[in-house]
């Protein structure tokens, strides 16, 4: 097991690129799998829940070819199983992406549940109530056994706004008999990157960006060759990187559009930043000083589905508080357990008190200091690498893998940003 030493105290300056969106990545990979022609996806992140879809992939029947460090080729034309093992399934949440794809293209596919982040209840039963709608068949025993006859376009209402229930029933609806509507639908950059692939697969999808989602089935998809966005969560986290090491950093890549909720967010806790085309600039100087509601009320700072500020980000946020003049509630409504991470921050000398499951109240600015640490999940190890380089003398932070599943070799990057950060075995 790996491990990151990490000395704080030192203001990162520099330019870094986003990497390319994990959350669009995976779906991605797994709708690559309705064609029988290759499918390039380019600029996908490497990172572990990249390459644990791909060897599912591989272990369906795909051939999977790297042509570059981030552009991947996926020939669905030999695939017949649509048994995807337990092993795999295990490691990444993602997994139920291929009951979509494999269910339309060949009427029958068996997951096992999926792993992935802990951060609370994370129900499926959105997935299971779209597909139904569409034709499909579900037994439950140890396993999700998904069966159909042929699927055929339906009006549906997804009973919350998931993004993995709306990108199973897109995929599915592509090529089942028909016109499918799906209403309240996700539309996080994410959802829109995988419309916008399944539309150069040759998908008929009208009201991309929208929570309503109306797709005409066609009779099957053919190859294409597909560049994913930024990530936007990653882009946040180096925002707040910069402003709580009162660095300096240009960060290359990003899409202004997707940043306007976040923007005001930060902007709660005394950060801006400017645009230059697709470069954003986060200035040393910032005020870090927490801008109250009308008549001085305590501020809050809560997530929730797009275009609401990203649940993914509420850790970050967090972490950026400790060190902003100020108090600030933080309420993730989305997640349960999320919030209970931040007894390490306390444990580094934050001010902070969890409310409950869901709230946290902060107060800033706080001296943290160097502690060690264990990564909970891929945002909150995150929001730890932040406290971690902003806080006095050294951490160590323990189960990296969580953090590398959805940042791309980022102890590597943050080091030409001038972070004293070292990756080493335990």
């Amino acid at each position: 097991m790996n491990q990151y030493r990490i000395e704080g105290g030192h203001p990162l300056k520099g330019r870094i690129r986003a990497s390319g969106n994990k959350n669009a990545a995976l779906p991605c990979i797994a709708a690559a799998l309705l064609s029988e022609e290759p499918v390039i996806l380019r600029n996908i992140p490497e990172i572990e829940d990249v390459l644990v879809m791909l060897d599912i992939c591989r272990a369906l029947g795909a051939g999977v070819e790297r042509l570059d460090r981030n552009a991947w080729s996926i020939d669905g034309a030999a695939v017949r199983a649509a048994e995807v093992p337990a092993g795999l399934a295990a490691k990444v949440r993602a997994s139920i992406l291929f009951a979509g794809p494999l269910l339309a293209r060949f009427g029958k596919v068996t997951l096992p549940p999926p792993g992935g982040d802990v951060i609370g209840r994370r129900r499926l039963d959105t997935h299971f109530l779209a597909l139904e709608e569409l034709g499909a068949r579900i037994e439950i025993d140890g396993a999700f056994v998904f069966t159909a006859n042929k699927l055929k376009g339906s009006d549906l209402f997804l009973d919350e706004a998931s993004v993995t229930a709306t990108e199973n029933a897109v995929m599915a609806a592509s090529i089942a008999e028909g016109r499918t509507v799906i209403r309240n639908a996700a539309s996080e950059p994410h959802v829109q990157d995988l419309c916008r692939l399944l539309g150069a697969m040759g998908a008929s999808i009208s009201g991309v960006g929208s929570n309503i989602l109306t797709i005409d089935g066609v009779a099957s998809l053919h190859g294409a060759d597909f560049t994913i966005g930024p990530d936007f969560m990653e882009v946040g986290s180096f925002i707040g990187l910069a402003a709580v090491t009162r660095g300096d950093i240009v960060i290359e890549g990003v899409v202004p559009e997707d940043l306007r909720m976040m923007k005001l967010a930060f902007g709660r806790l005394g950060i801006s930043w400017s645009l230059d085309g697709d470069s954003l600039s986060v200035h040393s100087g910032q005020s870090m000083r927490i801008v109250p509601d009308l008549g001085g009320q305590i501020p809050k700072i809560d997530d929730a589905p797009w275009p609401g500020f990203p649940p993914d980000l509420t850790s970050i946020m967090t972490v950026v508080a400790t060190q902003a003049e100020g108090t600030v509630l933080i309420h993730e409504k989305m997640f349960e357990s999320r919030m209970f991470w931040v007894d390490k921050l306390i444990g580094m000398g934050a001010r902070i008190v969890l409310c409950d499951p869901h709230r946290a109240v902060v107060s800033g600015p706080a001296r943290l200091r160097g502690d060690s640490l264990t990564s909970p999940d891929v945002r909150a190890g995150m929001a730890l690498v932040i406290a971690a380089l902003c806080a006095e003398g050294t951490s160590s932070i323990k189960n990296v893998y969580q953090i590398e599943r959805g940042y791309e070799r980022i102890a590597e990057r943050l080091q030409a940003l001038g972070a004293r950060i070292e990756r080493v075995g335990e």
